[in-house]
Formats: structure tokens, C-alpha cells, sequence
């Protein structure tokens, strides 16, 4: 029993934590997919991170903190698309680049930061139903929004790469 609640516990926890990681690596399917190579996702997802986690201790808002680290992950990505597009820089250089300077970067803002504990977490919410189904429910139907938001983005994604003119042609 307490090994059921252990492996049930550890794998909830597994696809919380996983959703980041998800959701980069749609971005990264969608990028591949147009012939562009993005080593920088690392660096990115630290510098939308940690600017994430300044925004929710300076303002105390879940959603600001999520907007303010989706724009500085995307500021990011647009200057690995500007470099590696525009200006003709080896992706691989470039991404590689933009790994160290975005480790660099969110050392140095968020060295004020480290040891707060967050003020705020995602709160989860159970889907009546699904949650209910054995084993597997409470484990991907008992999440958070960004996590349910993942599942949405994977469907939405994966319609655009194979049912679309536009993700056909990618």
C-alpha cells in the first residue's frame, strides 16, 4: 500500500515536473521541422525560468510570472532566430552561445533571489471524471493549468504538423 502511494505520488510529481520540458520540446519539433537547430533550449528555459521567478516575487502574480518568463524564453528564441536566420550564424555555434550566455545572465539577475521560496505555486484541480479512472487518472487529471495546457498544446501541435498547409509545407 504505502508503495502504491510512493509510485503514485513520484509519477504525478514526474508529469508536473515534465510539462516544461514538453513544452520546449514542441517548440523544438515545430523549429525542427523548418530546418533550424536550437541547442540554446537549455539557456533558454533557465532565462524564462528565473525571470519568471523574479516576476512572481516582485509583483506576487502567478500569471504575470508566467507571461514575463514566456516573453523573456521567446526574447531569447527571437535572437537564436535572428542570428541563426537573419545573419547567417551557425546554428550549432549559436545555440551553444546563447546556452552560456543565458546560464551567465540568470546567475547574475537572479543572484539577489537565491534561498526566497516562492510566494506563490500553481495550484492543482482535479477533472471530476477523468481523475476518477484507476490508477491513471490521478496521475495526469489531478495537475495543474500549465499542465493541462500542455496536453492541449500537444494535440493543437501535432493538428498543425499534419493537417495544415502551413505544417505540411514545414
Amino acid at each position: 500500500m504505502l508503495l502504491k502511494v510512493i509510485l503514485l505520488a513520484t509519477l504525478t510529481a514526474a508529469v508536473a515536473q515534465g510539462t516544461p520540458l514538453l513544452i520546449t520540446a514542441l517548440g523544438e519539433i515545430m523549429s525542427q521541422r523548418a530546418g533550424v537547430l536550437n541547442l540554446g533550449l537549455e539557456g533558454i528555459m533557465l532565462f524564462g525560468a528565473s525571470s519568471a521567478f523574479i516576476t512572481l516575487v516582485l509583483t506576487n502574480s502567478l500569471l504575470l510570472a508566467v507571461i514575463g518568463g514566456t516573453v523573456c524564453g521567446a526574447l531569447l528564441a527571437l535572437i537564436h532566430a535572428f542570428l541563426s536566420i537573419t545573419c547567417r550564424v551557425h546554428q550549432v555555434i549559436c545555440g551553444l552561445a546563447l546556452n552560456i550566455f543565458a546560464g551567465g545572465f540568470s546567475a547574475y539577475i537572479g543572484k539577489d533571489y537565491v534561498g526566497i521560496a516562492a510566494p506563490k505555486v500553481l495550484s492543482t484541480f482535479r477533472i471530476p471524471l477523468l481523475a476518477d479512472i484507476p490508477y491513471v487518472g490521478s496521475i495526469f487529471f489531478d495537475q495543474n493549468l500549465l499542465v493541462y495546457l500542455s496536453y492541449i498544446l500537444v494535440i493543437l501541435v501535432s493538428f498543425l504538423m499534419f493537417h495544415t498547409q502551413a505544417g505540411l509545407k514545414m
